[in-house]
């Protein structure tokens, strides 16, 4: 089966196409053919577009909107199929990413009417995101018609595990009842897929698995995974809460918010935006919200507040994995994941600087080592907690569930 996974954002739209089936699935031979964006959607769009195997295309080109985005894929798509030598054929179904599913939706569906009025209940929770995945998913249904279907697959569903103790926020209970005020979590299909990749390496059952993500990039969270499920996690209500993050301040006392409103003259909209797109790494070092660029600053020219943002966040990576293990009763791995977790060597040992007691112990020769896809275990065989550095495959992970939704075994 051929799965177009569709990533949509407001403005822009992340696609892949996967080869697999059930025994593809099982026998781990999925195979991707092609991937591809769709930058700046509305204006004059950025398109880059890629063959497994062959070199990266690019163009602009006016693209009106998600409809509009779509149908340039498949023009390629369609000019690629021409090729003998390129895999290619038509789309059999589409897996899209939904990044909230509320309390409703606790696994991957197919799409029909009834779960897009879920997914557009939804909205209220995630307004930026699940509009932009609603606008996917219909433009894919008018291009490819009822005879392609559809699957949702949700970054909250894996976090639908939590107990209420840990999803609850200490504010009346009725808040809650009446508006579904609690933590969802975020980032669950990547944290769903390192634990599987770490199950698979370790030849573990589901309940064997005991070790807490972290999913560092522009968003980064952490997940403690007990017996195979989310128990806890670092994001909440939004994905503002938790981590340090490249723009979003993380944990923060919700005071603040009223003290700078009275100090600085600030509406609550002004008061999200800095939270959400001047904070983080950016707002602490004054500089940039890039990882790389602040590990420069820091290592050429011995910047302060780029070395500052730095240690607060590790600092607070390594908070959230004591508690977790506090929370978990201890752990066999932690495992990084994201653009920072997997190719920052540097971050990885400051996190772990101060966990050698609890038995965590890197091997220098093995942090430094390029990160493969399958994983690179970072730490000495004798070491009592384990890390690993994973990459994350979100796409692989939403084409085998768009195909355990249509193949039922």
């Amino acid at each position: 089966m051929h799965v177009l996974v569709l990533n949509c954002g407001s403005s822009s739209l992340k696609f892949q196409i996967i080869e697999t089936d059930r025994e593809k699935i099982e026998a781990h031979a999925d195979v991707k053919l092609a991937s591809g964006s769709i930058e700046r959607i509305g204006f004059e769009s950025l398109l880059k577009y890629q063959v497994e195997g062959r070199p990266e295309e690019q163009s602009t080109a006016p693209v009106r909107d998600h409809r509009a985005a779509i149908d340039a894929i498949v023009r390629w798509l369609e000019v690629q199929a021409q090729d003998p030598k390129t895999p290619l054929h038509a789309i059999e179904a589409v897996g899209h990413r939904v990044v909230h599913g509320g309390e409703r939706f606790r696994a991957s569906v197919v799409v029909d009417e009834d779960v897009i009025r879920g997914i557009q209940a939804c909205v209220e929770l995630a307004p930026l995101h699940n509009e932009a995945n609603l606008r996917g998913i219909r433009a894919a249904a008018e291009r490819f018609g009822p005879q392609v279907p559809q699957v949702a697959v949700f970054d909250t569903a894996f976090h639908s595990t939590l107990p209420e103790a840990a999803y609850l926020y200490a504010i009346p209970y009725h808040l809650y009842r009446r508006h579904k005020i609690r933590r969802y979590g975020f980032h669950g299909t990547s944290h769903r897929y390192v634990a599987w990749r770490y199950r698979e390496l370790r030849h573990l059952e589901l309940e064997q698995v005991n070790v807490i993500s972290l999913h560092l990039g522009n968003g980064c969270s952490a997940c403690a995974i007990k017996n195979g499920h989310s128990i806890d996690t670092s994001m909440g209500f939004t994905p503002l809460e938790g981590l340090v993050m490249g723009t979003r301040s993380g944990d923060l006392d919700p005071a603040v918010l009223e003290y700078l409103a009275h100090k600085e003259g600030m509406t609550l909209a002004e008061t999200e935006l800095l939270l959400n797109k001047q904070s983080g790494l950016l707002g602490l070092s004054g500089l940039t919200g890039d990882m790389r660029d602040l590990l420069e600053e820091e290592r050429e020219n011995g910047d302060r507040r780029a070395r500052l943002a730095i240690e607060v966040f590790c600092l607070r990576a390594r908070q959230y994995i004591g508690a977790y293990l506090a929370e978990m009763g201890g752990a066999d791995a932690v495992l990084f994941t994201g653009g920072i977790g997997e190719h920052s060597a540097d971050i990885r040992v400051r996190i772990c600087q101060g966990l050698e007691w609890l038995g965590l112990h890197l091997d220098p020769d093995r942090n430094r080592q390029p990160v493969v896809s399958s994983g690179l275990q970072l730490t000495t065989d004798e070491s009592r907690l384990a890390a690993w550095a994973i990459p994350t495959n979100e796409e692989l992970l939403i084409a085998r569930d768009t195909v355990r939704c249509l193949t039922p075994s």
